[in-house]
C-alpha cells in the first residue's frame, strides 16, 4: 500500500490547509448554527460564500469527489481522505469546496440513476451550489431499518403517490427537493420493497412537523425535519431507477458518506489535539505548566497514537476502495464506522477535560466536538449494526477446531510436532519431553 503524495498535490494540500484555516474557519465563527451553510436564503452569508467558492473553483478544487464529466476532478478516495482531514477543520468548508453532505450523496445517486431530465432539473444546480437537498429515508417507528418502514407509495394513473412520514430528514427546511425512500413492492422481499422518489420541497401534502434540533443545537436552529407526506403525489418519472430497487440506490449513496465522515473525524481530531498541545504549553498548576504532569502527558499520547491508528486505517480503506474489486473494503467501512465516533469521543473528552471549564462553555469549540460524538455514532447507521457486520464478515472466513480442541492446544500441537520431528530429534530426546 502506498500513501505517497506526490509534489503537485502536496501543493493543493498546502494552499488548502491555509486556505481553510484562514479564509474558511471565520465562517464558522460569523454563522455558527448547523443550518447555515445550507440557508440559501441567506444573503450576508451567500456574499461571503461565493468569492471563497471561486477562489476554490479556480483552483481546480470544486467537488473532486465528482467525475470529470460533472464538473470534478474524479479523484481516487485516498486522495479524497487527505483534502478531508482538511475539510473536517470547518463546519463551512465542505460548502465552501462542493462536497457538503448530503448533497454529496445525492448528486451521487442522480448520477447513476437519474434520467436526464431529472439530472438537468436537479443534479445541476445542486453540483453549482444553487440549491440544496435532502435525504428522506428513516422514520419515527423504525430509525434507519428498512425491514419495519411504513412510508408507503402506490401508482395512481400518471403518478406516483406518498402516504407517511419520516424522521430526521437533514436539512428539509433549506431544501429544494427531497429524496424519499417509499414502499412501493409491499409483497416482495424485504430489501425489494422500496423505491426513491423525487419531491419537489413545494409539492403539496408535505408538512414539516418540527425541526428537531440535536444535542450540540438550539431548539430554534433545528435542522432535522420530522416530515409528514400527506397524500403527495409525483409524476411517475420522479422515481430514481426501477420500483423496488431503493435499497441498492440506498447502499450506493451511504458507503461513500461514511468513509468521508470518518475522513473529516480526522480533521476534527488534529484540531482538537492542537487545541490540547496549545493548552498544555500554556496554562500552569501546581507550579508547573501542565505539559510538565505526567497525567497531562498522557492524555496527550494517548490521543496522538489513537488518532494515527484511526488515520491509517481511514487511509487503509481508501486505498482500498481505489484498487481493489467493488465491495471488497465493505468491512473496513465498517471498522471505519465503529471506530470514528469512539475516537472521537475520547479525543474531544480529554481535550475539554484539559480545558477546564472553559473547555465546557461555547468560548471554545470543544463542547460542540464533544457532543458531535455521539451524532456521529447513529449517523448513517448506528455503531452497533456495523460491529455485526464486521464481526459477521471475519465469521464468514472462520473454520471450526478439526478435533475435541482447539487448533492452538498446546499439547496437541507439542504431540504433532514430536511425531513431525521424531526421525532429527531421536527417541531419548522424546522421552525427556513427556
Amino acid at each position: 500500500m502506498d500513501f505517497r503524495i506526490d509534489a503537485e498535490f502536496q501543493e493543493k494540500l498546502d494552499w488548502m490547509h491555509q486556505f481553510v484555516r484562514e479564509e474558511v474557519e471565520p465562517l464558522d465563527l460569523l454563522f455558527p448554527t448547523d443550518g447555515a451553510p445550507y440557508d440559501v436564503k441567506d444573503t450576508k452569508a451567500r456574499a461571503l460564500l461565493r468569492p471563497l467558492q471561486q477562489q476554490v473553483r479556480a483552483r481546480g478544487l470544486w467537488a473532486c469527489h465528482l467525475s470529470p464529466s460533472l464538473g470534478g476532478k474524479g479523484y481516487g478516495q485516498l486522495k479524497l481522505a487527505l483534502m478531508n482531514e482538511l475539510l473536517g477543520r470547518s463546519h463551512w468548508a465542505p460548502t465552501v469546496f462542493g462536497s457538503a453532505a448530503p448533497d454529496t450523496g445525492n448528486a451521487e445517486i442522480l448520477a447513476m440513476f437519474g434520467t436526464e431530465e431529472q439530472k438537468a432539473r436537479y443534479l445541476q444546480p445542486l453540483l453549482d451550489g444553487e440549491i440544496v437537498s435532502t435525504f428522506s429515508m428513516t422514520e419515527p417507528q423504525a430509525g434507519a431499518d428498512p425491514k419495519e418502514f411504513t412510508c408507503k407509495a402506490w401508482r395512481d394513473g400518471e403518478q406516483w403517490v406518498i402516504e407517511g412520514e419520516k424522521w430526521y430528514s437533514s436539512n428539509a427546511r433549506y431544501a429544494a427537493f427531497l429524496i424519499v425512500m417509499a414502499v412501493t413492492n409491499p409483497d416482495s422481499p424485504p430489501h425489494e420493497r422500496m423505491s426513491m422518489l423525487i419531491v419537489p420541497a413545494e409539492t403539496p401534502g408535505i408538512t414539516i412537523k418540527r425541526n428537531v434540533a440535536g444535542m450540540n443545537e438550539s431548539e430554534e436552529h433545528g435542522i432535522h425535519a420530522h416530515i409528514r407526506y400527506d397524500g403527495v403525489r409525483v409524476p411517475l418519472d420522479s422515481m430514481l431507477g426501477a420500483p423496488g430497487q431503493g435499497f441498492k440506490v440506498a447502499q450506493a449513496r451511504l458507503g461513500g458518506g461514511r468513509i468521508h465522515h470518518a475522513m473529516r473525524v480526522v480533521g476534527q481530531c488534529n484540531r482538537a489535539l492542537e487545541m490540547m498541545l496549545e493548552r498544555a504549553v500554556s496554562r500552569r498548576t501546581q507550579g508547573r505548566l501542565l505539559g510538565d504532569h505526567q497525567f497531562v502527558q498522557g492524555m496527550i499520547a494517548d490521543s496522538a497514537i489513537e488518532l494515527e491508528q484511526f488515520r491509517l486505517l481511514v487511509l487503509k480503506t481508501a486505498w482500498i476502495i481505489d484498487n481493489e474489486p467493488h465491495g471488497t473494503a465493505r468491512m473496513h467501512i465498517g471498522m471505519c464506522k465503529v471506530a470514528m465516533a469512539k475516537v472521537f469521543h475520547d479525543i474531544a473528552q480529554r481535550a475539554v477535560h484539559l480545558h477546564g471549564a472553559l473547555g465546557t462553555s461555547r468560548d471554545m469549540p470543544l463542547a460542540t466536538m464533544y457532543m458531535g460524538a455521539p451524532m456521529l455514532a447513529v449517523a448513517d447507521g448506528p455503531t452497533d449494526v456495523h460491529k455485526v457486520q464486521v464481526a459477521k464478515a471475519l465469521l464468514r472466513g472462520a473454520k471450526p477446531a478439526p478435533g475435541p480442541f482447539p487448533t492452538e492446544h498446546i499439547p496437541t500441537r507439542r504431540d504433532a510436532a514430536l511425531a513431525r520431528y521424531a526421525h532429527l530429534l531421536g527417541e531419548p530426546w522424546r522421552e525427556t519431553q513427556k
